[in-house]
C-alpha cells in the first residue's frame, strides 16, 4: 500500500502539469511548492486499507514556521500534534467503517525531527525567504472492517481545527478511480 501512495502523485501528474501550465506564477506553480494556506492530501484506499498522508505548511497548523522557544508556542506546537495524532477524529471517518489506525508518522523540525536531508542551508543562507519553511507530515494508516461504509472523506474538521488551512490539494485512489481536487472548508467533504 506504502507503493501505491508513492506512485499517487506520479499518477496524477499529467493532471498536475497541466495545471501549472495554465498559472501566470510559473516560480510558485512547482510541484510540492510551499505556500501558506495550503495543504496536501494523498490518499488511497485499497481493499480493507485506507492511508491517508497529509503535509502542511507549518504555518497552517501552528501559525509560525520556526522552533518553538516560548511556552506559548510550545503549547501552539502540543495542541496540534495532539489534534494530530487523533486521525479517526480528524477524518470523520464514519464508524460503520469500523476504521482503526494500524500506524501512524507525525514529522516535523518543529516536532524535534531532524530537517530533510536535501535542506542545503549553505546556499539558502543568501535567500532569507526559504530558510524558514517548516512542514509537517503525517502519514496514517487504517484498517477498515467494512470499507464500503467508505463513501466520502470529509475534510471539515481539518478546517475547523485548522483555521488558516484554505484549501486542500487532494490526490485520491478509491474504488471509483483516481481523481485530484482542491477542497475548500465550504465544501469540505468528497466521494470515494
Amino acid at each position: 500500500m506504502r507503493r501505491l501512495l508513492l506512485a499517487l502523485p506520479f499518477a496524477m501528474l499529467p493532471l498536475t502539469v497541466a495545471h501549472a501550465a495554465t498559472e501566470h506564477d510559473h516560480e510558485h506553480a512547482s510541484l510540492g511548492a510551499h505556500e501558506h494556506g495550503v495543504g496536501r492530501l494523498n490518499a488511497a484506499l485499497d481493499g480493507k486499507t485506507l492511508e491517508l498522508e497529509l503535509e502542511s505548511p507549518a504555518m497552517n497548523l501552528v501559525g509560525f514556521e520556526h522552533v518553538a522557544s516560548s511556552d506559548a508556542d510550545k503549547a501552539k506546537v502540543a495542541a496540534a500534534r495532539a489534534l494530530l495524532e487523533q486521525p479517526l477524529a480528524l477524518f470523520n471517518l464514519p464508524k460503520a467503517a469500523g476504521c482503526v489506525v494500524e500506524n501512524q508518522e507525525l514529522e516535523s523540525p518543529l516536532f524535534g525531527d531532524a530537517p530533510d536531508a536535501d535542506d542545503d542551508h549553505d546556499e539558502d543562507a543568501k535567500d532569507e525567504h526559504h530558510h524558514d519553511h517548516s512542514e509537517i507530515h503525517a502519514h496514517y494508516q487504517f484498517t477498515c472492517a467494512t470499507p464500503a461504509a467508505l463513501k466520502t472523506l470529509d475534510l471539515a474538521n481539518i478546517f475547523n481545527s485548522f483555521p488558516a488551512t484554505q484549501k486542500i490539494q487532494v490526490q485520491l485512489i478509491g474504488p471509483s478511480g483516481q481523481q485530484g481536487v482542491e477542497v475548500k472548508s465550504k465544501s469540505a467533504a468528497l466521494k470515494f
